[in-house]
């Protein structure tokens, strides 16, 4: 298994350079030369292993140049009841009226970043000891990226972690979860922007290929091919727990705005997971929506994004989208690159056709939720099953009552712990309702917080970077 650029002017990389560079050489986005393909027999034999055994079994199809047996160390030493509270590592649950939720916020961040990132902080221990180097990690993070990326990486040898976030637009939990790191080699930086600026400054610096050699710049962003990678897993585990055999097919409908998360279900579909439809979830800033029910891309600029009770979502260039786009015009490098020309001239542009005719092969669907929908959805949750769920996996689970056909089987992918979202919550449930935290996490909003506040400038954080190198 080798990898390739979405923009085809990269050489083929091995996974351990993937997992270390972010970002390709030439702007452009690492995806496998071809998905492997797992047939129904295998399905068969993955159906009873649990999520380790089964992370190892997909993750060694992608993995070129780590052996076996230290694969299977890792996912072991990642996927763990200490790290996740449950052996079931993603556990399914069901709502009264048959729509399902994954449940993926039980690691140390409390959302479902941490499935993939948790194997990032171990994966790159690894194979920075190995090659005896170190790795300085930029990412920008709209709420959870960053935390989970800091709790995976805090201490972990050989690496530092530069974070930008938009300044004052994560909720109050989300921020303590981040500022209040006092690691060494944990470093917030809040930028005076939204957060696509954040993400174009990440970009800028990943495609300075002279500062990114000299400063040993890597990324954790989903930009990281290992993040999607990660994230089939669940997919397949999630099948596995509300199928009986491999002729029922399953649709998700997943809280998207960088197109990570469904991605990964992208991939896992063209693997030959019986995936039946893959429903885009948004939120009032909703240009995938678009995408998807026109086949038009026409990225926001920054100051047109609607700042939302759902941050993660609050994006307006969808990064991950670009991988998706590859397969869509049949893998040609030259049309991605004159594509992606057409959105850094501030345009956008238009796949109507091409999407129209493989809409059944590839099986996206897409529907947006409002603020008030969302509350909504929050209080029958409550009221219906006694589940109290955050406004991100509110929007997903909307969508998918919304838009279920008969007899459809469909998995909502959950983001994060309600309690990340106190404010939200108490506005659907009412102000006396005691959002459920775990207790490691009381009263963190007073801990101290460590935190540098810069311009939306990439040249700035560069200079950062350098000084605390």
């Amino acid at each position: 298994m080798k990898y390739i650029s979405t923009r085809g002017a990269s050489p083929l990389k091995s996974f351990s350079e993937v997992l270390l560079a972010g970002l390709a050489e030439d702007g452009g986005l690492y995806v496998p030369q071809e998905y492997p393909h797992i047939s129904a027999s295998q399905l068969d034999q993955w159906r009873d292993l649990s999520y380790p055994e089964l992370a190892f079994e997909i993750m060694r199809l992608f993995i070129d140049d780590i052996h076996e047996p230290v694969i299977r160390f890792l996912v072991e030493k990642t996927y763990c009841a200490e790290n996740f509270g449950t052996d079931e590592i993603t556990p399914v649950r069901r709502l009264n009226d048959g729509v399902h939720i994954l449940g993926l916020s039980n690691g140390p961040t409390l959302a479902f970043k941490d499935i993939a990132m948790q194997f990032l902080g171990n994966a790159f221990e690894y194979v920075l000891t190995h090659q005896k180097k170190t790795l300085n990690i930029i990412g920008a993070t709209s709420g959870d990226t960053g935390s989970a990326a800091e709790y995976a990486m805090r201490g972990k040898r050989g690496i530092k972690v530069f974070m930008l976030s938009p300044a004052g637009k994560m909720s109050a939990f989300q921020r303590a979860q981040m500022f209040s790191l006092q690691d060494e080699n944990i470093f917030n930086i809040a930028v005076d922007s939204m957060f696509d600026d954040c993400q174009d400054i990440v970009k800028a610096i990943q495609a300075d290929a002279a500062f990114k050699q000299e400063y040993s710049i890597g990324t954790v962003n989903s930009i990281n091919w290992a993040r999607v990678m990660a994230q089939t897993v669940y997919y397949f585990k999630s099948y596995f727990d509300i199928t009986g055999d491999n002729d029922e097919k399953v649709s998700f409908c997943v809280p998207s705005g960088n197109f990570g998360d469904i991605c990964a279900g992208h991939v896992a579909k063209q693997m030959g997971l019986p995936i039946d439809r893959l429903i885009v979830a948004t939120n009032e800033n909703d240009v995938l929506d678009e995408f998807f029910q026109t086949g038009v891309y026409r990225p926001r600029q920054a100051k047109d994004v609607v700042v939302t009770s759902t941050p993660s979502m609050d994006i307006a260039k969808a990064s991950n989208l670009e991988r998706f786009v590859f397969d869509l015009v049949r893998r040609d490098p030259e049309q991605v690159k004159a594509l992606w020309a057409e959105i850094n001239t501030g345009k956008g542009f238009n796949l109507s056709r091409k999407l129209k005719a493989m809409k059944n092969f590839y099986g996206f669907d897409s529907g947006k939720c409002t603020h008030a929908q969302r509350i909504e959805t929050i209080r029958q949750v409550w009221a219906d099953d006694k589940q109290v769920i955050d406004p991100h996996t509110a929007t997903a689970v909307y969508l998918a009552r919304k838009m279920r056909q008969p007899n459809e089987k469909i998995v909502c992918m959950e983001t994060a712990l309600p309690a990340k979202f106190d404010d939200t919550i108490k506005e659907a449930l009412g102000e006396d309702f005691a959002v459920p935290r775990p207790e490691h996490y009381v009263g963190i909003e007073d801990k101290p917080q460590r935190i540098t506040n810069m311009p939306n400038n990439a040249v700035a954080v560069k200079m950062f970077i350098k000084e605390n190198i």
